[in-house]
């Protein structure tokens, strides 16, 4: 890795005094001696900062670190080998960070629609969840992604709602006693998604009713579908247990579109909120100069005032 290379930068922020510089490494295995302190746990995921750390998974995760990053969230973790995900935890544990989200293989989507009832779907589910907890364990992570797959049109919106909730009631009595969390994602990829709002989402989970069936709140996708995400998280918190973010148009870092992160990571703050906010964008600029550009993008957001 080059990470030597990674240069001294800084950027004014809120138009005050106030710096954020990123230090150059001495040598290649040294952590950065002013890492930033943020004031959420951010979670990039891998391939974020290849440029500077390689491709080499172990040494993203320990860039990462160096930069003040303290999570990581990986969607693909349930396709990784079972020992690459005990390295990952194993790093993880040592560099003192927390893993996110990652998403159960299969858990439903367009081809394993929980919203037909078909026991097939159901069967297929179940079995995610089960594999879910073996993963959970090697990575010691608490959060895991399901979305339930594509709206029926042939059946009537509360029949699909009720093979949800049926599913879902199924799938957390696999994870509920081992602490673990699946967190539901309305999503705006496709208008054919049965999952689409927070209001919607809030509604399964209160029928669910299990500590293991939480909302999966993306920033990102709500701004598109809804809007209104301040007074929506609101509306909705009580059964929130992840964020995820990337601004719009675009789905890049925050600054890049219209959405006032600053704004609402503050408010997010001064909520109580301590858990992890899933980097779920790309890059705006490949390369190098793209990955520090992210870094003192979300240094930026991160800078305000409690």
């Amino acid at each position: 890795m080059k990470r030597r290379d990674f240069f001294r930068s800084g950027i004014a922020l809120g138009g005050t005094a106030a710096t954020f510089s990123i230090p150059t490494l001495a040598k290649a295995d040294q952590i950065f001696a002013d890492k930033h302190k943020f004031k959420l746990k951010y979670a990039p995921h891998f391939g974020m900062f290849k440029s500077h750390a390689g491709e080499d998974l172990l040494d993203q995760l320990k860039f990462m670190s160096e930069v003040g990053f303290t999570a990581l969230e990986d969607n693909g973790m349930m396709k990784r080998s079972p020992e690459m995900q005990s390295k990952i935890g194993d790093t993880l544990a040592k560099l003192d960070m927390d893993m996110g989200v990652f998403v159960v293989d299969k858990g439903g989507n367009s081809q394993n629609s929980l919203s037909e009832g078909k026991q097939e779907y159901l069967d297929i589910f179940l079995d995610g969840c089960r594999r879910a907890v073996e993963v959970a364990k090697r990575t010691n992570a608490k959060w895991m992604t399901v979305v339930p797959g594509n709206f029926k049109r042939d059946l009537p919106i509360g029949i699909q709602t009720a093979n949800v909730v049926e599913a879902l009631r199924r799938g957390a009595e696999i994870l509920e006693p081992h602490g673990l969390v699946m967190v539901l994602e309305p999503l705006s990829d496709t208008p054919d998604l049965f999952l689409r709002t927070s209001d919607q989402t809030y509604l399964i989970c209160k029928a669910v009713n299990s500590s293991a069936c939480k909302i999966l709140f993306d920033v990102y996708h709500m701004q598109k579908n809804e809007g209104h995400i301040i007074r929506n998280i609101d509306l909705t918190w009580d059964e929130i247990a992840y964020f995820q973010v990337g601004d719009n148009p675009g789905r890049k870092e925050p600054t890049t579109g219209e959405i006032n992160y600053k704004n609402i990571f503050k408010h997010l703050y001064e909520k109580g909120y301590r858990d992890i906010v899933g980097m779920e964008h790309g890059n705006s600029t490949a390369g190098k100069e793209g990955e520090e550009k992210l870094i003192n993008a979300y240094a930026e957001v991160d800078n305000f005032s409690v």
